[in-house]
């Protein structure tokens, strides 16, 4: 396992920077060309985790998934989910931290990629800044990807939703589309090891608009939490229960 998490390793940051170079020329075409290379980017990722580490992915809910423009809500334990949700969707776009797009050549893309970025230190200037940003890139057509809790959390961890996605789901009259998964299992916050198995990302019923800010902040961690504990128990008993507490001391020690 080792040895086929290092190469995974190395092969993963290689492909990045194929992927990387070959897009340059993107950055003087029409924004749906990089994003076309992107979700080849993810697909590839897909691929070689499958076949170095034996990583398999299962989407299930895929018919859920409305046609244009929707906020898309998703648990968030891995560097996987970052790749894996491009494949996805039509047209996405993430809410990104602001940091990101200073980043040299990475940062490019994410203009060019229209990515939404947010500056956590301005509170609520950058609330209102991330609402016009997304009102736009939806008026677009676009799927807008976020992460409520903002940041990863390992699986079985208590949750911490922040209320940047009500916010941007009152604000902006746009149905919430929840999606639930047990990567964390398999690709582990700090750590080098890619852990065999099936990763099951679920799409969740729509979350249609109009609903209070506070009730829809409660009935999105409520089907994100319930459909993940539910994943992670499913995860956990195709690694082994033994396997799973010997691996993973951050999520025992809960």
């Amino acid at each position: 396992m080792i040895i086929r998490s290092l190469l995974f390793n190395i092969l993963f940051y290689l492909n990045l920077l194929a992927y990387m170079v070959a897009a340059l020329p993107t950055l003087l075409l029409p924004r749906r060309c990089l994003m076309e290379m992107a979700k080849s980017w993810g697909r590839t990722n897909l691929w070689l985790l499958r076949m170095v580490c034996g990583t398999k992915v299962e989407f299930r809910g895929l018919g859920k998934i409305p046609r244009g423009p929707c906020i898309v809500a998703a648990k968030h334990q891995s560097t996987w989910e970052t790749f894996a949700l491009l494949t996805l969707f039509d047209d996405p776009t993430f809410i990104v931290k602001r940091e990101l797009m200073w980043i040299p050549v990475f940062g490019w893309f994410c203009w060019k990629g229209d990515m939404i970025p947010v500056d956590r230190g301005a509170r609520g200037q950058a609330l209102a800044a991330m609402t016009a940003r997304a009102r736009v890139e939806l008026a677009r057509g676009r799927q807008i990807i976020i992460f409520p809790e903002g940041t990863r959390r390992p699986p079985g961890a208590e949750p911490r939703y922040k209320f940047g996605v009500a916010h941007l789901y009152a604000e902006t009259g746009t149905l919430c589309v929840p999606i639930a998964l047990n990567s964390g299992l398999f690709w582990r916050r700090r750590a080098l090891r890619r852990f065999p198995g099936t990763v099951v990302a679920e799409v969740l019923d729509p979350i249609p608009p109009g609903l209070e800010k506070e009730q829809f902040l409660a009935h999105l961690q409520h089907a994100i939490e319930e459909a993940t504990a539910r994943l992670i128990a499913e995860g956990e008993h195709e690694l082994g229960p033994a396997l799973t507490r010997l691996e993973s001391p951050e999520r025992a020690a809960q």
